[in-house]
């Protein structure tokens, strides 16, 4: 029989798999018991902590406040038992089972591409779903295990580790310079004879203020554009089909300047920065997986991070 220790550990390993994995159905794949036996446990557990550690829903669990701070507080001693059962093992954990990534699509588009291959070549064992949303929300209610997302990190319990700095361009099509001329400063968007694209902001549902950045000087532009997108990608698209300027990042348009399909506006505003970063749920509890791909992301944005978008 069982002690109450044993009870408890194995209940806490359970509530752990349930926090990484988002329900109740994934942390039973994952750990190997029935779904009934895994919410068996986090009723035993709520019931001798005598507190409420998950929201539920027919289709998702969420960590409640208390659950969040029980989390945070029992993970390290979790990890230093892993870790060393891994010693004892004498080896490593393997990079195995499925790894749900939040994506920014720019990342996909001008960091992973065909590198996505070599890493799974090297993993095997591991499985990858990447899904491009325009906003973080909340990662260990969503089920992923790991986002890489650009703009500064918001107030939260998420490690956020810093990839890269990539800088903002004002760029246009040859096609609508030809069409309707080339602004000589930034002040020359706020005249009605330019269009410009506006980007929302995921975060406040508004377009981005257009700024420039040269040296200690800042300027905001009202560029008062009449088309409005919320993609990356069709923000592109239409600003290579020369329906207007754009402001976007030079790490997705620096192969379309360099190749001339794209043009810089004001190469000399060009201090305006926007930071890459990758977020998981613990520093103290990280499955190999989630550490692999960690590596991974550090030494490709190592590689984009370097020169002129730094």
């Amino acid at each position: 029989m069982r002690s109450s220790s044993e009870k408890l550990s194995g209940s806490i390993s359970v509530f752990a798999a349930v926090a990484d994995a988002g329900t109740f159905a994934a942390a039973s794949e994952v750990i190997g018991m029935t779904p009934p036996g895994v919410s068996r446990a986090i009723a035993r557990l709520e019931r001798r902590l005598g507190i409420r550690l998950f929201n539920r829903t027919t289709r998702s669990v969420s960590l409640t406040e208390e659950g969040r701070r029980f989390y945070e507080h029992v993970m390290p001693h979790l990890a230093g038992l892993e870790e060393a059962a891994a010693a004892a093992a004498g080896g490593a954990s393997t990079v195995r089972g499925k790894l749900r990534i939040n994506l920014d699509p720019v990342v996909n588009r001008a960091i992973l591409g065909q590198q996505l291959d070599a890493f799974m070549d090297a993993h095997p064992e591991l499985e990858i779903e990447l899904i491009a949303r325009d906003s973080l929300g909340d990662l260990v209610m969503d089920g992923f295990d790991f986002a890489v997302r650009f703009g500064e990190p918001r107030a939260s319990s998420l490690i956020a580790r810093k990839l890269l700095d990539t800088r903002v361009v004002t760029v246009a099509a040859p096609s609508y310079i030809a069409r309707r001329g080339r602004p000589a400063k930034p002040e020359d968007l706020e005249s009605r004879s330019h269009r410009c694209i506006e980007f929302r902001n995921p975060e406040t549902s508004k377009p981005f203020v257009w700024e420039f950045h040269r040296g200690r000087k800042r300027i905001a532009i009202d560029t008062r554009g009449r088309l409005t997108v919320n993609d990356p990608g069709a923000l592109l698209h239409a600003c290579l089909a020369g329906s207007g300027i754009a402001q976007m990042l030079l790490l997705g348009a620096e192969p379309l300047i360099a190749d001339g399909r794209l043009i810089n506006l004001f190469p000399e505003w060009a201090d305006e920065r926007f930071p890459l970063y990758a977020y998981y749920p613990s520093r103290h509890h990280v499955p190999a997986k989630t550490r692999a791909f960690l590596d991974f992301m550090v030494e490709l944005t190592g590689v984009h991070g370097q020169g002129s978008m730094r």
